[in-house]
C-alpha cells in the first residue's frame, strides 16, 4: 500500500473530528489569550505562535507517524513503554535537566526545547497497560498474583513518580484511564472497592500534608471562604460561566480574559469559552467533543484485535476523564486539578501528545483488515 492509500484508508470520523478541535483551539486561544499575552510579551498573538509551532506542527508529524507505522508493532515494545514511562518521570528529578514551573518539578529542559513528560506517559503507559492487559487469559485476569498485583506494582510506580512532583492533574488522568481499562479487561469488582478505598485514603494524606492541596480542597468545599485570596480563580471562572448565558456574549468580547481570570490561555479557558459562546456554543463542543470519544469506543468495540480495543477504549476514556475534570473544576464541581481542556487549551506538550494519540487510533481500522 502506497503512503498516500495509507492516509486515505484513515478513519474519516477520527481526522475530521481532530482537524476541528484543532482549528477551533486555535481560534478560542486567540480570543483567550490575547490582553495577557499583550502584557507578558507585547504580542498579543504570542501563545498561539507558540501553540502551533510547539504543539500543532510537531503533533501532525506524530499523527502522521503514528497513523503510518502499523499499530500492532508497538504491542512488541509495551515494556521498554513501561521503562520510558519510569525514566520520563524521573528525568524531572535530574538537576540541570528538571525545571519547576509553578511549584512543580513537572518539566523538563534540554537546552532550548522543554516538555512536560507526564503528557508523554499517558500514551506511553497507555501502550503497556494495553499490551499487558491483552496478555492476561483465562483466570489469569481473576487472579491477584497474575493480575492485580502487578497492575498495582507498575500504576504505583507511576503514582509515586507524580506524587513526588508533585502533578496531581496528570495523576488523576492517568489512574482513572488505567482503572476503567483494567475494568474493561473484567477484573472482579469486589477489588474496585478495596481500590477505591485505598485512593481515598492516599488522597486524604496528600491533603492533609500538602498545603496546596489542603487549599485547594478547602477552596472547593467553600469558595465563597476567601473570594480574594484561594477562592479567587474559581469565583473569577464561575463569574464568566454564569455571564455567558445561553447565547454568549460573543466571540471576542470575554470580559474576564483581560486579567481577572487566571491562567485563560490554559486551565480557565474553558469559562473564557463559556463565557463569549453561552451555554449553547458549549453544547455543540460537547456534542464535538463527545462524537470523537464516542467514536474511540466505537472504534474499540469492532476492532477483532484485543490490543486495538484495548487502545482505543483507553485514549477515549483518557480523553473523557481529563474534559470532565477540567469543566468539573471550572465549574466548582471538582477541585481544581490543573488539567488542561483537550485540544484547546494552551500547552505544546499536551497538544502534541493528543495529536499524536489520534492519529494511532485511526490507523486502527485499516491495520484490522490486513496481516502485520
Amino acid at each position: 500500500m502506497t503512503l498516500w492509500n495509507r492516509f486515505r484508508s484513515l478513519d474519516p470520523v477520527i481526522v475530521g473530528l481532530t482537524a476541528a478541535l484543532v482549528v477551533f483551539g486555535l481560534l478560542m486561544l486567540v480570543s483567550s489569550s490575547g490582553p495577557i499575552a499583550m502584557q507578558r510579551t507585547g504580542d498579543s498573538f504570542f501563545y498561539v505562535k507558540r501553540q502551533i509551532v510547539n504543539g500543532v506542527l510537531p503533533g501532525l508529524f506524530m499523527f502522521a507517524f503514528f497513523a503510518i507505522v502499523d499499530y500492532r508493532k508497538w504491542k512488541s515494545l509495551a515494556f521498554l513503554a513501561l521503562l520510558a514511562s519510569i525514566g520520563l518521570l524521573t528525568l524531572v528529578f535530574i538537576p540541570g535537566l528538571g525545571s519547576m514551573r509553578g511549584g512543580s518539578h513537572s518539566w523538563v529542559q534540554i537546552g532550548p526545547i522543554g516538555f512536560q513528560p507526564s503528557e508523554v506517559v499517558k500514551l506511553t503507559y497507555l501502550v503497556y497497560l494495553s499490551a499487558w492487559l491483552t496478555s492476561r487469559k483465562g483466570d489469569d485476569v481473576r487472579r491477584a498474583e497474575t493480575s492485580l498485583f502487578p497492575f498495582l506494582g507498575s500504576l504505583g510506580a507511576i503514582i509515586l513518580l507524580l506524587v513526588l512532583q508533585p502533578d496531581t492533574g496528570s495523576m488523576a488522568v492517568i489512574v482513572g484511564t488505567s482503572l476503567m481499562l483494567y475494568l474493561i479487561s473484567g477484573a472482579p469488582l469486589i477489588w474496585f472497592a478495596g481500590l477505591f478505598a485505598a485512593g481515598t485514603g492516599l488522597l486524604a494524606l496528600l491533603i492533609k500534608y500538602s498545603p496546596y492541596r489542603a487549599a485547594r480542597f478547602t477552596t472547593f468545599l467553600h469558595p465563597e471562604a476567601d473570594p480574594l485570596g484561594v477562592g479567587y480563580h474559581i469565583n473569577q471562572a464561575m463569574l464568566a460561566i454564569g455571564s455567558g448565558g445561553p447565547w454568549g456574549l460573543g466571540y471576542g468580547h470575554s470580559r474576564q480574559k483581560y486579567l481577572y481570570l487566571p491562567e485563560v490561555e490554559s486551565d480557565s479557558i474553558s469559562a473564557v469559552m463559556a463565557e463569549e459562546l453561552g451555554f449553547i456554543g458549549i453544547a455543540l463542543f460537547l456534542v464535538v467533543f463527545g462524537w470523537l470519544v464516542w467514536r474511540c469506543f466505537s472504534i474499540a468495540r469492532t476492532s477483532k484485535d484485543p490490543f486495538g480495543s484495548y487502545l482505543a477504549a483507553g485514549v477515549g476514556t483518557w480523553f473523557a476523564v481529563q474534559f470532565l475534570l477540567n469543566i468539573g473544576s471550572m465549574t466548582g464541581l471538582m477541585p481544581m486539578t490543573g488539567v488542561t481542556l483537550p485540544f484547546i487549551s494552551h500547552g505544546g506538550s499536551s497538544m502534541v501528545v493528543l495529536i499524536g494519540a489520534m492519529g494511532l487510533i485511526a490507523g486502527i481500522p485499516r491495520a484490522g483488515t490486513k496481516r502485520l
